[in-house]
């Protein structure tokens, strides 16, 4: 705190002397972040003042003043700039003044969250600052969960004139990774050189103030190796889901110090990528321990309650701290069941099979008390009311028995600690609403709650070839389906794609336009005419836009009390930090839903005026 405002800063030291106070000048106030809550950008640009350091550190640094703002470190043989996360994503990033100022040298500590296909743009961003004006960027990014909905990715990097040099890690249980590369400081200045048009706009830069500091950066040796540009590795979207999601349920559950999670494993492909990321997590932890992570065998020792463990094998590990179990009713399949049992026993985890109806009919039973009444499905002649009041009841049930499984299941295998409730609703069905609200989409944490279906499918496709789980072969052919309407004949009576009303790429589409693109229902139209008018006809394009805004408005309210979920997907409508929206809307939107339905009118009209000049054109053909 400076002046009695509070600052977001990187502090300079060398040999137990501070440099520097460096306070950030762009802050984050968009997506995730509400970094303006806590601090304020350094709006001296150039400018630098006297901080007054606090009696603690004088007794270490045996200083009593230093800088503090907008200033660059002069060494020896080199000038070295700072950004600071989210400085380096600006539209007037810093590095662009300080290049031409002399600055050879740019680090960024950076605070950038993962995001499925995002690491490309970063990398991108990087290069281009050095090739745009030369020099060599420091990018160092924070890696591992905060205690948020983020995982943060690190993806640290060295670049220099446009070239990556160094990378690192995207995904890892490392707490800490040092990146090193031997550069020329020449080379930068020979790049420069060549330059003349940046030459000329240098000549003429404002100047920073410059710290003063006698060290040199480089060496005498001559003989040292020149660098070599890297071909960065980047991860598919799918092996993404397998390593972020994993990460960042790992860094969960050693913080919570809780001892493993609990998944009601319904044999669908939601619950069964969550599953199967669970089981990804487990090889990463092994992984580590086989390397010498001395604090990975630590804390598996904490989370298990065994003081002399050292897990070795995934399957193992997966026994001990994860607990799946399908919960049956009269409406469940013997293949889900079949396919559950088959998933849980290739991943190692504990299994449970229990069947729901006796309390579902107990619930039932105190309403027929109460109104003398008994609910039926559509199928036995309920209405659309009682039909999905009874699908409710079941998913909500199975969501209080998991917290009570979740509690106890361990205290009955006579083993120390409880158990985490894992949920395992997708993006797409967040978006519709296309849950119960309080079921088992209710838990407390989610990993695929920022991932699509389709990728989820493309995840489930990877895990059979990767770790050989066969018996994803069938969960990934089967229909999505929550099975809680009776089924027909002993199968299936209703997929997920009927019940929504759309398709999950259809879903996936809508997402991207109102978030992304930030699309209303009328300019939705505009683009999806545009887009499908080769597959539906522009009265069904307006009948699907106008469906899927009513069933977003009228289940926003689900998203108020959604649970946590990992943050991967950019339509993401979690409303906690990242889609802060109203939570009541008019569901009949009706500006925007009349605007529709009179350029459906104004199309119409449109094609019947060519369609008379056609005919009137054929008809004058046939007189001459």
């Amino acid at each position: 705190m400076h002046k009695n405002v509070a600052y977001n800063c990187r502090v300079y030291f060398l040999n137990k002397k501070l440099l520097l106070i460096r306070p950030k000048l762009r802050l984050c106030n968009d997506g995730n972040y509400r970094e303006g809550r806590w601090f304020t950008p350094w709006m001296k640009f150039r400018q630098v003042e006297d901080f007054h350091l606090p009696r603690l550190i004088r007794d270490i640094t045996g200083q009593s003043l230093i800088s503090i703002g907008d200033a660059v470190i002069s060494t020896i043989d080199t000038c070295i700039g700072s950004e600071i996360c989210e400085e380096m994503w600006h539209t007037a990033s810093s590095h662009i003044e300080m290049g031409l100022d002399g600055v050879e040298i740019f680090t960024n500590s950076s605070g950038s969250h993962h995001q499925l296909r995002k690491a490309y743009i970063r990398v991108d961003l990087i290069n281009s600052a050095t090739s745009k004006g030369g020099g060599i960027y420091m990018f160092s990014n924070h890696q591992g969960c905060d205690g948020e909905r983020v995982y943060y990715d690190g993806c640290s990097m060295i670049s220099i004139n446009g070239h990556t040099v160094a990378q690192g890690s995207q995904f890892s249980l490392d707490d800490v990774q040092v990146l090193t590369a031997t550069l020329d400081l020449e080379d930068v200045r020979s790049y420069r050189n060549t330059m003349r048009s940046r030459n000329e706009a240098a000549a003429c830069a404002s100047p920073y103030p410059r710290i003063i500091c006698d060290f040199s950066c480089s060496s005498d040796d001559l003989c040292l190796p020149s660098y070599q540009p890297v071909q960065w590795q980047y991860h598919l979207a799918e092996e993404e889901i397998a390593l972020g999601p994993a990460c960042w349920l790992w860094d969960y559950l050693r913080r919570s110090r809780q001892g493993g999670y609990f998944l009601p494993l319904s044999g669908g492909i939601d619950s069964s990528s969550t599953a199967a990321i669970v089981g990804s997590m487990c090889h990463l932890v092994c992984d580590a321990v086989k390397r010498g992570n001395e604090r990975v065998i630590a804390d598996s020792r904490n989370i298990v309650g065994d003081s002399n463990y050292i897990p070795t094998d995934p399957k193992e590990l997966c026994n001990r701290i994860f607990t799946t179990c399908y919960m049956g009713s009269d409406q469940s399949s013997k293949d889900t069941k079949k396919r559950a049992s088959a998933l849980a026993a290739e991943l190692g985890s504990y299994h449970l099979e229990i069947n729901i109806e006796t309390a579902v009919k107990a619930v039932i039973g105190i309403f027929t008390t109460a109104f003398s009444l008994i609910p039926k499905f559509r199928a036995y002649g309920g209405s659309d009311r009682e039909n999905l009041a009874l699908q409710n009841i079941q998913a909500r049930l199975r969501m209080v028995l998991a917290y009570l499984f979740a509690q106890l299941s361990l205290w009955a295998r006579g083993k120390p600690g409880g158990l985490l409730v894992l949920g395992s609703a997708n993006v797409d069905e967040c978006l519709r609403g296309y849950m119960t609200k309080y079921d088992c989409s209710s838990a407390d944490i989610n990993p695929i709650g920022g991932i699509s279906k389709t990728d989820l499918k493309s995840f489930i496709r990877y895990c059979v070839d990767h770790f050989k789980w066969t018996s994803l072969n069938s969960i990934y052919a089967a229909p999505p389906t929550a099975e809680l309407e009776p089924l027909k004949d002993g199968e299936l009576s209703q997929t997920d794609e009927q019940d929504m009303g759309m398709t999950y790429d259809e879903l996936s589409i809508y997402g991207k336009l109102r978030k992304q693109a930030m699309c209303g229902p009328y300019s939705m139209f505009c683009k999806l005419y545009g887009l499908w008018s080769d597959k539906f006809s522009h009265i069904q394009i307006g009948t699907k836009v106008k469906y899927f805004f009513r069933c977003y408005a009228i289940n926003r309210h689900k998203m108020t009390v959604a649970t946590p979920s990992y943050h991967a997907e950019s339509y993401s409508p979690d409303d906690n930090r990242f889609d802060q929206r109203p939570f009541l809307y008019p569901a009949d939107f009706t500006w925007q839903f009349r605007a529709i339905d009179e350029e459906v009118g104004n199309i119409d009209r449109k094609r019947n005026l060519e369609k008379k000049a056609k005919t009137t054109e054929k008809t004058i053909g046939v007189v001459v």
